[in-house]
């Protein structure tokens, strides 16, 4: 199997209409929106997507979409976690045949089960499918589910596609335990962070980045992935504060504030199905003013 490197991955917000109906006019924009704005790779539907609010059917109808929306101009990695294992074997081998380059699983939601049951969770998902498979290791949304070097080594053992993991944990000695482990079982094996602090996930060997502020400023983003990449550390510093900057001011009100972010940047993408919180007429515009106020943002895109 050839190495598929996914690069900088744009992870695209699920737009909802006034019925919080998925809006796929308004996501064909988005998804054109992301190609256009240095997306090397899509993943959807992630987190910030809304998958857990997303039922079964609408997020096989929205990859499909996007499938033939995209049209082979980037490669998409179908998101296809669930708390039940065969559930998300079976959306991973729908994802491959609705065209997916690759699929990305979680642990498992709601469920703490020991090690030996998470491995076993993954090595069905990605046994189920021919194509690239990714772990997702985000525990601060996943608490009391751990990864482990012996638990990543054994998947290894179990599955010829497991490529990477994608790591939201900012755990600088577990990012150099898992690659340096990995890689001298399978040298091909891939760190992708989770999050946009590239800077320390790039010192410690990863190749690519998931981000879903890229949706509100992707020339920061692209800015900040091409100085890590070429391992100019020094240049990307002052990128990497401004992303935090970014960060910080819309993870006050989570989905919503990227949400109310990419309003404010003239792409309206409507609100968070419940039951997350809607970002309130005062709240979005104290954002609007704070995106306003950074110079950072000065030359990103308005508009569609």
């Amino acid at each position: 199997m050839s190495t598929f490197q996914p690069g900088l991955v744009h992870t695209p917000v699920t737009p909802f209409k006034r019925g919080r109906k998925i809006d796929y006019d308004t996501y064909g924009k988005l998804l054109e929106f992301h190609l256009r704005h240095g997306a090397q790779t899509l993943a959807l539907p992630m987190h910030a997507g809304e998958s857990v609010s997303l039922g079964d059917a609408e997020r096989q109808a929205l990859l499909k979409f996007a499938i033939g929306e995209i049209r082979g101009r980037a490669p998409v990695i179908a998101h296809v976690s669930d708390s039940g294992t065969g559930i998300a074997a079976d959306r991973a081998r729908r994802a491959e045949a609705s065209g997916a380059a690759a699929v990305v699983a979680t642990t498992p939601y709601y469920w703490t089960p020991p090690p030996a049951m998470v491995l076993e969770h993954f090595a069905q998902i990605g046994a189920a499918v021919r194509i690239p498979f990714y772990v997702f290791y985000t525990p601060q949304e996943m608490g009391g589910t751990k990864l482990s070097t012996d638990l990543i080594l054994k998947l290894i053992q179990r599955l010829d596609n497991f490529a990477g993991v994608i790591d939201s944990s900012l755990d600088w000695q577990f990012m150099i335990n898992i690659l340096s482990t990995a890689q001298r079982v399978r040298p091909d094996f891939q760190l992708i962070s989770g999050t946009e602090y590239m800077i320390p996930a790039g010192a410690n060997g990863a190749t690519g980045m998931f981000s879903s502020l890229a949706g509100i400023a992707p020339k920061l983003i692209g800015e900040l992935y091409a100085f890590c990449h070429k391992e100019q550390y020094d240049k990307a510093l002052p990128v990497q504060e401004s992303t935090a900057a970014l960060w910080q001011a819309v993870k006050k009100t989570g989905i919503a504030g990227i949400k109310g972010a990419m309003r404010a940047m003239g792409r309206d993408c409507g609100q968070p199905r419940s039951p997350l919180d809607l970002i309130s007429a005062g709240n979005y515009a104290k954002l609007a003013a704070e995106l306003g106020a950074m110079p950072a943002l000065g030359g990103e895109p308005r508009s569609w």
